[in-house]
């Protein structure tokens, strides 16, 4: 084992990089054998270095500073860790990075998203790695499977819980019949949800993980902006319980498919059936499950956010790029989209649809409904009707499967029925519950 370190440079010391440094402080004997020289964390960047951080770790002030150049133009630095997350300067930094010849691990999802394309060529103009286990699942180990161990596949399909702040809310709503507004501050009080948890709850931060699985699955260039996205702040605490008495489970999904050659991407609430290994997934944690043609189906479950486990997928990738400088080879990991898929609108989507109903409390008023979704082609597979005032009932309908445009259409003509009054929710589900 050589003595002369492999050194790393840290920007941004929040959560992320925290749990970087606690990561490889507390296992350093162990990385240097592993990597065959020790990896040393040479400079820590941050704008503000009076904030409380998650540890209380031993950070010299000569390791210390505010300027990123200070890790970007070392020339002793070969592995540059972005911890600072967005775009901006995140952007700019790393590609500085990498035209001056540095390795770059990161796991800020909205950047590799965003400007994937970008940062790979200039990773592949100078032979350097760029990695980004962290970027989807935390903790989890699913871009490295995806792109080594699952590469003799043809993926079919990704699905997954991929976002712990919603998974954690919905889990609240239908374990203990919470209201959306109270599991949510209640995620917010334990950590789980930002102080602004928009990118959270309208699946923005859903999308961009999408983006970045479907891109490797598919062997395509996904944009962000393709993916059909819908959040889970109109859910009520009943859809939950009506789901339950359906056989399903309600989850925010991200789900990727590939459809005669065109992908289907999309982000919403979905029902599940309850006996679906992702149903049992419950709290903040995040579960991938893939379909592959020759390995068949497979689920990748862990925490999917947080200091440590973040913290741990970052070193996994330090520890790779590490071992690819000791051997000269950084680079051979290059992008693999090498095809312009066609992304198909959510018009063409065929699913089963969960509908719940406030209609007037008469006769008819299910007759009514039901012509105007068989005139559409939409099949009905189940009816409750589960409550009732002195003039409004609420009803729930479950159909068989049935093309989007349909269904959507179907609401549409609703709006003209004296009946009903309003369509409180409407949620895709998948299987057959």
């Amino acid at each position: 084992m050589s003595d002369q370190p492999i050194y790393v440079g840290i920007l941004g010391y929040g959560k992320i990089g925290t749990g970087t440094l606690k990561t490889l402080l507390d296992n350093q004997d162990s990385i240097g054998r592993k990597v065959g020289r020790p990896v040393r964390v040479k400079k820590l960047v941050d704008v503000n270095w009076d904030l409380p951080r998650p540890f209380d770790l031993p950070v010299p002030p000569a390791m210390r500073s505010t300027n990123a150049d200070d890790v970007l133009d070392d020339p002793e630095i070969a592995i540059v860790v972005e911890c600072i997350g967005g775009t901006k300067p995140a952007l700019d930094f790393v590609l500085k990075a990498l035209r001056n010849g540095k390795n770059v691990v990161t796991s800020n999802k909205e950047l590799i998203a965003r400007h994937g394309k970008e940062l790979f060529e200039a990773a592949a103009e100078r032979s350097l790695d760029l990695m980004f286990e962290g970027s989807v699942g935390g903790g989890i180990p699913i871009i490295r499977p995806l792109k080594s161990c699952l590469a003799g596949n043809k993926i079919q399909r990704v699905m997954g819980i991929v976002n712990g702040t919603t998974n954690f809310i919905l889990t609240r709503m239908t374990q203990e019949k919470a209201e959306f507004a109270a599991a949510l501050a209640e995620a917010t009080r334990l950590g789980y949800a930002e102080p602004d948890p928009t990118n959270d709850i309208e699946g923005f931060d859903a999308a961009f993980k999408l983006a970045i699985l479907a891109s490797i699955a598919f062997e395509t260039r996904v944009q962000v902006e393709s993916i059909y996205r819908e959040g889970i702040s109109t859910l009520a605490a009943r859809d939950m319980e009506y789901a339950a008495q359906l056989g399903y489970i309600v989850k925010l999904l991200a789900i990727g498919s590939e459809v005669e050659g065109a992908l289907e991407l999309r982000v919403h609430p979905t029902l599940l059936p309850a006996d679906h290994p992702l149903s049992a997934v419950s709290g903040p944690f995040n579960a991938i499950f893939v379909r592959g043609s020759s390995v068949g189906e497979v689920m990748f479950y862990g925490q999917g956010a947080g200091t440590m486990p973040t913290g741990s997928a970052m070193v996994g990738d330090i520890i790779d790029v590490a071992r690819n400088i000791c051997h000269n080879s950084t680079g051979r990991v290059s992008c693999t989209c090498f095809d312009e898929k066609r992304v198909r609108p959510i018009a063409e989507l065929t699913t089963r649809y969960y509908l719940r109903l406030q209609v007037a409390d008469r006769p008819g008023v299910l007759a009514a409904i039901a012509t105007v979704l068989g005139e559409e082609g939409v099949s009905l597979a189940s009816v409750l009707q589960v409550a009732s005032s002195s003039e409004r009932a609420e009803i729930v309908l479950l159909t068989h499967i049935t093309q989007e445009l349909r269904l959507q259409r179907s609401l549409q003509r609703f709006a003209d029925l004296s009946e009903v009054h309003e369509v409180s929710a409407c949620i895709r589900a998948e299987g057959e519950g």
